[in-house]
């Protein structure tokens, strides 16, 4: 019996290191994505903000609720990383409120672009409700905190979650089919929607405007 020259052998461990390297790659999924760090969803009755334009005018501040988190994202692929940005990040928001009914809860929805989010940084996504719409669901002007039920929040990039969290119930408590989505009569807005808009712009992940 011959024996293999060692180069041959040699040279078909290779060949097969290889094969076994390229199909371990194949096996991994070519979208997934790194986890984002989704800190704790906090929720406060915030007063109108009092600009001075140069004329004063006589009226009292309403309070407005906020609804923020913070969010860090890691690289999802080397390009990523060399940049230090992420495009685009999906932030859908859920709150759910009493039912000014009298039965049970609502939810309420809302869905913001952010645009050129910053890797490995921490970074803020915020919803709101105006002083009309606390009134028209609570019937006072100073319920909208007393009046949140749960927060959910999920953080999607390039269509996959990456990261979700919620307050006061489970994760994926806004997956409920007896939740009456009420959005368009008690609309949650996101900050360049409101006064706030030109406050506290570093602290806030950028939104994406419409066209």
């Amino acid at each position: 019996m011959k024996h293999c020259p060692r180069s041959f052998r040699r040279t078909a461990l290779a060949a097969v290191a290889a094969s076994v390297a390229a199909l371990t790659f194949l096996a991994a999924p070519a979208h997934a994505q790194g986890k984002a760090e989704v800190g704790t969803l906090v929720f406060d009755d915030i007063p109108s903000p009092e600009v001075n334009s140069g004329k004063a005018k006589s009226f009292k501040p309403k309070d407005w609720l906020e609804v923020e988190v913070a969010i860090k994202l890691p690289a999802q692929n080397a390009e990523q990383k060399k940049i230090g940005f992420v495009d685009a990040v999906t932030v859908k928001w859920y709150v759910a409120m009493a039912n000014p009914d009298g039965k049970g809860f609502i939810k309420l929805t809302k869905t913001i672009e952010h645009i050129n989010v910053p890797i490995d940084e921490e970074i803020f996504s915020s919803v709101y409700m105006s002083p009309s719409a606390i009134k028209r669901l609570t019937g006072k002007d100073k319920a909208g905190k007393s009046a949140v039920r749960a927060v959910g929040v999920e953080v999607l990039v390039n269509g996959e979650k990456v990261g979700q969290a919620a307050v006061k119930e489970k994760e994926g408590w806004w997956t409920s089919g007896s939740l009456s989505d009420q959005s368009d009569k008690f609309p949650l807005l996101n900050k360049d929607e409101t006064p706030f808009s030109m406050l506290w712009w570093d602290r806030y992940a950028e939104i994406k405007r419409e066209k």
